[in-house]
């Protein structure tokens, strides 16, 4: 049922529903009352639009059997109106709820399917992985839940991190991906731009990069590390190896989640970053979750191929 703050809204949605439908039928009627039987001999009325000199717009009536159309339509409207929610707060006569009729959806399907993914509740995530009916499952569950912000690869974008390697920000562990789907996570780097001021984030930008192994300037380099071990190492660390416990990610490699050029890691050190992945506890359960993560853990190459769908899917 809608959520009306005042019950004014519920009355004028109501309102102004019924007044159009009563104008429409009104309408039509005046239509069909104007409408009379006309003398084949006698000229046809036109709206006097006339194309290329020959070609006038006639003002034939619509057919009864078209009318009639309208009357039904309407008519029905109004039934369906009264029979279901849609004016305002009214629930209609019937009782529908949508809320209802999801949970009584769902159950249906758990019943139907939910002894399907049970029968791999019990089983290792590492065992589950090398499974080939288990990561066909997994795999479409990836497909339907997990490719809109992760990519049917897998591969990721910025953002949402790539998937189909080993490198995790919480561990890449069966039992930390198994956390991730289930609970969570919320990554958050707090800005540092009015903090340090626009030199000493350029400073500490070129030391990330010097972590990376790019060649940058000495100084700057020299300058950075000092604001670095003043402001970041209790979370990246101080040789920048990062803290998986917490989410922060390693700063030696060339895997960057929001990119790894210039621009974007000042970007990231002066305005910060806010990541969240939603947790699915509650909308896919622990059953499905465990497959899920299996296939998430065999993607990672950490468990062995299976031969199947899911394994074209991560080449795709």
């Amino acid at each position: 049922m809608a959520d009306f703050h005042s019950a004014f809204w519920s009355y004028f949605i109501a309102g102004v529903t019924l007044v159009s439908i009563i104008a429409l039928l009104w309408f039509t009627w005046q239509h069909a009352s104007g409408v009379r039987k006309r003398d084949p001999a006698e000229a046809v009325e036109t709206m006097g639009h006339t194309w290329d000199g020959d070609l006038e717009e006639y003002n034939h009536p619509l057919p009864r059997w078209w009318l009639n159309l309208f009357y039904i339509t309407l008519v029905w409207g109004l039934g369906y109106l009264l029979a279901y929610p849609g004016l305002g707060a009214f629930k209609g006569l019937l009782g529908w709820d949508q809320t209802q009729q999801y949970e009584r959806e769902v159950a249906a399907a758990d019943a139907a399917y939910g002894p399907l993914f049970a029968r791999y509740a019990h089983q290792p995530i590492e065992q589950l992985a090398g499974n080939h009916e288990a990561r066909e499952m997994g795999a479409r569950l990836f497909a339907t839940y997990c490719t809109q912000c992760h990519g049917s690869d897998a591969g990721g974008a910025r953002g949402f991190p790539n998937l189909a390697d080993q490198d995790r920000l919480y561990g890449g562990t069966p039992q930390a991906i198994e956390q991730s789907i289930l609970d969570g996570r919320t990554g958050v780097m707090p800005p540092w731009g009015d903090a340090l001021g626009a030199t000493a984030v350029e400073s500490v930008a070129s030391y990330v990069e010097h972590l990376a192994g790019r060649p940058v300037d000495v100084a700057a380099r020299t300058a950075g590390e000092e604001v670095y071990t003043a402001t970041c190492v209790a979370c990246h660390g101080a040789d920048g190896s990062g803290n998986q416990a917490l989410g922060a990610p390693s700063l030696k490699d060339d895997i960057w989640l929001y990119g790894g050029g210039r621009h974007s890691i000042v970007e990231s050190i002066a305005r910060g970053r806010n990541g969240r992945m939603p947790a699915h506890r509650e909308f896919l359960g622990a059953d499905k979750a465990r497959l899920l993560a299996a296939y998430l853990f065999a993607l990672s190459g950490q468990a062995p191929a299976a031969p199947s769908s899911a394994g074209r899917l991560e080449r795709q």
